[in-house]
């Protein structure tokens, strides 16, 4: 039944998942750091800083993310010559599929760590400020830390639908599982059983990550 398989030797298998774990990690690293720079932008007492962390969220929450991939294909590099200090095309397209996941997921990490901000008692940021901290260090060393504390398991979700949103990088050429799976499709007459076994390449990707993350949740939740 799994004699097609002998076509796709385990390298080229594997191979694709371990560019969709790359994928995974790079973009929920840099989605970490940007969402939370949206964040901090969208609570900052600068008009200007919050009108862009707010703009920048609602427009791309609404855009598909297939659209912000193809984009940083076709408009950052075709067309405004973006390299991504690499020439090799192959190279090119992972960067640039990681750079649009990024752009898109750190919407949703921000309006994540937002919900977690808004938790924290307005009573610990007003006594830091009265002691001297200034905006900065009051969200750093005060409301971030109990904030991501208290969205551990929304970020795991963010993770996870990350996980699985590293397919739309097959649209730019990224050889990641699903490109492999659809190449596979068109090449064998066993497309359920090939489906089966993608799914369960995600379900083994997704499902520990789901369980790590939700039980770091329970145990690090801030006690009210």
């Amino acid at each position: 039944m799994f004699d097609f398989l002998s076509d796709y030797d385990d390298p080229t298998l594997l191979g694709a998942f371990w560019v969709t774990v790359q994928l995974t990690v790079l973009s929920a690293i840099g989605s970490l750091i940007w969402g939370t720079l949206l964040a901090a932008m969208r609570v900052s007492p600068v008009p200007l800083m919050r009108g862009f962390g707010t703009a920048y969220v609602n427009l791309v929450r609404n855009i598909p993310l297939t659209v912000i991939i193809v984009f940083t294909s076709l408009g950052l590099a075709n067309i405004f010559g973006v390299t991504m200090g690499t020439e090799d095309l192959k190279d090119r397209a992972f960067r640039l599929a990681v750079l649009g996941l990024v752009a898109y997921t750190a919407a949703f990490v921000c309006e994540a760590i937002r919900s977690g901000i808004n938790t924290v008692p307005v009573g610990q940021a007003e006594a830091a400020r009265a002691i001297g901290l200034s905006f900065s260090q009051v969200l750093r060393l005060v409301v971030l830390p109990q904030a991501f504390r208290s969205v551990i398991g929304p970020l795991a979700n963010v993770l996870i639908a990350l996980t699985k949103n590293t397919t739309v990088a097959a649209a730019i050429g990224v050889a990641e599982a699903a490109l492999l799976m659809k190449e596979m499709i068109e090449n064998e007459a066993q497309t359920l059983l090939i489906g089966a076994i993608f799914a369960f390449g995600f379900v083994v990707l997704t499902l520990p990550t789901g369980l790590i993350l939700g039980w770091l949740s329970k145990r690090l939740a801030v006690k009210r």
